[in-house]
């Protein structure tokens, strides 16, 4: 590295140490006076303080220490990070106490909010694309709000061992990240973690992965078995795109989520030794836990429309296949007569009862389906068509793109706005339907896009949606008249 000379100012070499403390950074001052000022490289770190207090009082927290950057005038600012974090285990949360975000959504009850006098209790929201915003849902109404960053420590989601650190989550956890902290084994600087399995260290070889997709249709409406999730069931998601409700029963008869034709709310529910956590966002409804489940739950389908498909999944551990089997046969699913192959999913023959498909942790994953082409969308008609019905015209580079449920999300950063019904921001999220979705869109380029606002049934999420077959160009000079001059022809 280049060694650059910087003047020292001449206060500093008449200082005196005053004290142990700064006996280094006054031999540091002596040196650089004695070599007549010259002073090279960045800063360097004072020792690290002491550790704060766990950030929760039971369960898992997190813990941070700060340290303090010495620089000379004139050098760069230190190399390495002012702050760093670790996990503290603490006792066990007592049975029923209220989640760490549950207390800080509760914290804004009975305060006003949103500029007007109205007042509401808040309970977490889960919903929305940021984990580690706190969003509250106004019990009884059909919004939620964000009240800025959780605390640090907060889990990402229920259930997870992912925590919220200055804003972001991160992932799995901070035991792979500092030295300081202890993996599943207990050991510092491990960084071990569980596998799906739960197994400390594992390599997700002690248990099955279950996965199939229900598509009988039903002759009639009403409620539908779906599988069985049995006891010790882990890592389980639920997910399906149509007007038709999932719900959950125990083996004892009583319903967990939306039972006796009554839909229950968007949340996180208590159930089987483990929190589900439930999401409702227009047609789409997943169901997720983390687990093991401690006894059995029924998975039914409340149709209220044809169904196009229940996917479902979770890992369960091997020795508890066979007592899987014997209880679905009781139940009157028999096996289907064929050998399982690695995630195939097939549909279900309305006189055959469902029983999924045990699938070895192993086994290699079927290449994505290719997609078809899109429809021919060129011309001015259809630039013009897309420009005076949409919400917002603007150029954007696309940062990630994101596969979840029948949706596809990108990320991009606005760049030059064209047409807006409303604010937006410097990044947003904008939505398209399916998997394929038309045009498709590639990170790291930037395009010319047309979007439309869509808000969700009950209200929940307020979203940009790019329409199947609509308007999505490569950005050029030439497409930024073509869309200038639209912008002229189509009527206000």
């Amino acid at each position: 590295m280049a060694t650059r000379a910087h003047p020292v100012d001449p206060h500093l070499c008449s200082r005196r140490p005053r004290g142990a403390q700064n006996l280094r950074f006054s031999l540091w001052i002596l040196v650089s006076c004695v070599l007549g000022g010259a002073a090279q490289g960045p800063g360097e770190w004072a020792s690290w303080g002491s550790w704060s207090r766990c950030s929760s009082s039971c369960g898992r927290g997190v813990a941070v220490r700060s340290r303090r950057c010495v620089r000379l005038p004139g050098e760069d600012p230190c190399w390495g990070d002012s702050h760093e974090y670790r996990v503290c285990r603490l006792q066990d949360c007592p049975p029923g106490a209220a989640s760490f975000r549950d207390l800080q959504c509760a914290l804004y009850n009975g305060h006003p909010v949103l500029g007007t006098q109205k007042t509401y209790q808040w309970v977490p929201f889960h919903g929305a694309p940021n984990l580690c915003d706190l969003n509250c849902l106004a019990e009884g109404h059909a919004f939620y709000h964000s009240f800025g960053r959780v605390l640090d420590g907060t889990p990402c989601s229920p259930g997870t061992q992912d925590l919220c650190v200055a804003g972001r989550c991160l992932a799995r956890s901070l035991e792979a990240l500092s030295p300081q902290s202890a993996g599943c084994d207990g050991l510092l600087g491990s960084g071990t973690l569980e596998d799906r399995c739960g197994q400390c260290g594992g390599a997700n070889d002690s248990c099955l992965f279950v996965q199939r997709v229900f598509r009988d249709a039903g002759a009639f409406s009403g409620y539908w078995n779906v599988t069985l999730i049995p006891e010790g069931a882990r890592h389980i998601r639920v997910a399906h795109h149509s007007q038709n409700h999932l719900a959950l029963q125990r083996i004892d008869g009583r319903y967990v989520l939306n039972g006796d034709a009554e839909l229950s709310a968007p949340g996180t529910y208590e159930a089987a030794g483990t929190q589900l956590v439930y999401t409702r966002q227009g047609r789409q409804e997943t169901l997720r836990a983390v687990g093991p489940t401690s006894q059995g739950l029924l998975l039914q389908v409340l149709l209220l429309e044809p169904n196009p498909g229940v996917h479902f999944e979770f890992w369960l551990p091997r020795e508890r296949y066979g007592p899987f089997q014997a209880h679905a046969q009781a139940l009157g699913w028999l096996p289907r007569p064929r050998q399982p192959q690695p995630r195939e999913v097939e549909p279900q023959p309305a006189e055959t009862p469902l029983v999924p498909v045990a699938i070895p942790a192993q086994a290699p994953t079927l290449a994505p389906d290719s997609c078809p082409p899109c429809p021919d969308t060129r011309g001015r008609a259809h630039r013009l068509l897309h420009y005076c019905s949409s919400d917002f015209v603007f150029q954007a580079r696309v940062l990630d793109r994101h596969r979840q449920a029948q949706e596809t999300r990108y990320e991009v950063r606005v760049l030059l706005i064209y047409k807006n019904r409303s604010p937006l921001r410097t990044r947003e999220y904008v939505w398209a339907p399916g998997h394929c979705p038309c045009p498709p869109m590639a990170p790291h380029r930037e395009y010319l896009l047309a979007a439309r606002r869509h808000v969700s049934r009950d209200g929940t999420q307020d979203r940009l949606l790019l329409p199947h077959a609509g308007y999505t160009r490569p950005w050029t000079p030439a497409e930024d008249s073509r869309i200038r001059l639209a912008a002229r022809r189509c009527p206000v």
